[in-house]
């Protein structure tokens, strides 16, 4: 049953997705497209993580914030990604009520988290370029892991604000979201309760995590930026941008989508175009993360090599 009597309106208890298309043909090209993305996701940071786990070259606070970057950007795209691959395959797709509650807060908490990682890591930066001497003081192990524990913890708060605002709000009949995931602004739209301190609070939680993270990461690439143009040497100046290319790199392929989704006007694109963003942030991008790190990092790269010419030589 997808409406239940309560009082004197019909509650929802469950929801329609819509999904991407309606075209049969086109629902398999993309389901194949997305199942290999998702593939490739999985085993990708999973292999980010053992290599980092069992290099001993890897064990520095940088590649400790990696391997939990790996982590959030596995359970970002699981949030969505096998809910969508189903609406590829069936007529109608449909997530239970709780199941939408269950999939806006992982995502949200899997999103806050990489947000606060990105940024640690950020931090790590500007010490080992600003502060080399200083670095394995400023980054001792106490430090990274209170860097992870606040990381996590806000993540897990961006994720408590976006479950309880998602069981404030009530559902009068209307159930059909135009997205292939429970999306906050459909929802919102097919609430029938007063949504204005819903969006207050919601607002207020993505743009705590946004104005901090971004402070962070902006502050940090300013202070690193006037330490690379005042380094003489060209070598000096070429390693310090290298070992930057990376997190960069990632900073502005999620960050440049969530503002698209979450700072931009609503009625300057359309839900359409919401659509594609959104499987760009929450399955593209999780993929590409380990690809960029591993293809533009030496160390990393080293190790793999080390460890797959152990496997191939025993």
């Amino acid at each position: 049953m997808a409406f239940l009597e309560d009082g004197n309106h019909t509650a929802v208890t469950e929801f329609i997705l819509f999904g991407l298309t309606n075209d049969p043909v086109l629902r398999i090209v993309l389901f194949t497209i997305i199942l290999c993305i998702y593939l490739v996701t999985v085993s990708g940071n999973l292999s980010t993580i053992l290599l980092i786990r069992v290099s001993s070259q890897l064990h520095h606070p940088m590649y400790f914030f990696l391997s939990h970057l790996a982590f959030a950007d596995i359970g970002y795209s699981s949030s969505v990604t096998p809910n969508m691959l189903v609406n590829f395959l069936v007529e109608k797709n449909t997530i239970s009520y709780h199941g939408c509650g269950i999939q806006l807060g992982s995502a949200a908490f899997c999103g806050g988290l990489e947000c606060f990682l990105l940024a640690a890591m950020a931090y790590d930066r500007f010490v080992a370029i600003c502060n080399p001497l200083l670095y394995s003081t400023k980054m001792s192990t106490q430090v990274y892991i209170q860097l992870l524990l606040v990381a996590y913890i806000g993540g897990f708060l961006d994720g408590c604000s976006f479950t309880v605002c998602f069981y404030s709000l009530v559902f009068c009949g209307a159930n059909e979201i135009n997205h292939f995931f429970c999306d906050l602004a459909p929802l919102l739209k097919l609430s029938c309760s007063d949504i204005s301190i819903t969006v207050a609070v919601l607002s207020f939680s993505v743009g705590f995590v946004l104005v901090v993270t971004v402070f962070v990461i902006s502050v940090s690439y300013t202070y690193i930026l006037v330490t690379i143009l005042k380094t003489r040497s060209a070598e000096g100046r070429q390693k310090a941008f290298s070992t930057c290319t990376s997190h960069l790199t990632a900073v502005t392929l999620f960050y440049g989508t969530i503002t698209f989704i979450y700072v931009m006007p609503k009625s300057s694109y359309s839900m359409e175009q919401n659509k594609v963003v959104s499987v760009f942030y929450m399955v593209v991008i999780p993929m590409l993360n380990p690809l960029i790190y591993s293809l533009r990092n030496n160390e990393i790269k080293g190790a793999l090599k080390r460890h797959l010419g152990r496997k191939i030589f025993t």
